[in-house]
């Protein structure tokens, strides 16, 4: 048996009619493939043309603060304090007194040197004499009383007080925190972190 068909041209050669289901296309020049963009370039009246005459597409980028850095994101956590460990309540509440008990002591001693120099002590303790004096003796002597060694001794003294109170407050506020915690939960705080 002989074929009797007349030779085809290759398939990429192929010049003729579209094929049986296709739609006959227009030429178009040869190009690269641009796929479909999402959001339409922004029009600005009379577009940007390349060299080759077509117009070139707007390239979109993130939405950025002054400057061209991207906008910091803030991530947040809630956490909850369930405990408060008594024993570093204790150290740490001791220590803040122990600080603020010497922050008196040399506020004291300022005051009673910037008072002492405006001579507020002579002056009351001149009215004061006067009026105490009596026909058996001489009146009160502020100035002795109020002098620097003895200002300073009773603030050692107010001072030492207060480091015990405080400390023995701290720690048996974090003693009455961890059983009130254990009812209700704790104290809830929202901690955020800048990236």
């Amino acid at each position: 048996m002989t074929d009797i068909r007349q030779p085809q041209p290759p398939y990429e050669s192929y010049s003729g009619s579209p094929l049986p289901g296709e739609r006959p296309g227009q030429p178009q020049p040869a190009q690269p493939y641009h796929p479909p963009q999402a959001y339409a370039p922004p029009s600005t009246g009379e577009a940007a043309r390349g060299a080759s005459g077509h117009q070139q597409t707007a390239v979109r980028r993130p939405r950025t603060e002054s400057g061209g850095r991207p906008a910091p994101r803030t991530r947040k956590a809630r956490l909850r304090v369930a405990r408060a460990d008594p024993w570093s309540v204790m150290k740490v509440s001791f220590l803040l007194a122990i600080a603020l008990g010497i922050c008196t002591v040399v506020a004291a001693a300022v005051l009673w040197m910037v008072m002492d120099g405006m001579g507020v002590f002579s002056a009351v303790g001149g009215t004061i004499s006067e009026a105490t004096e009596s026909k058996k003796g001489t009146g009160f002597d502020l100035e002795s009383f109020l002098s620097l060694p003895r200002v300073l001794a009773f603030t050692g003294v107010i001072a030492a007080i207060n480091v015990v109170l405080a400390t023995a407050l701290a720690t048996l506020g974090a003693f009455i925190y961890n059983l009130s915690a254990g009812f209700v939960g704790g104290v809830e705080v929202t901690l955020a972190e800048d990236e």
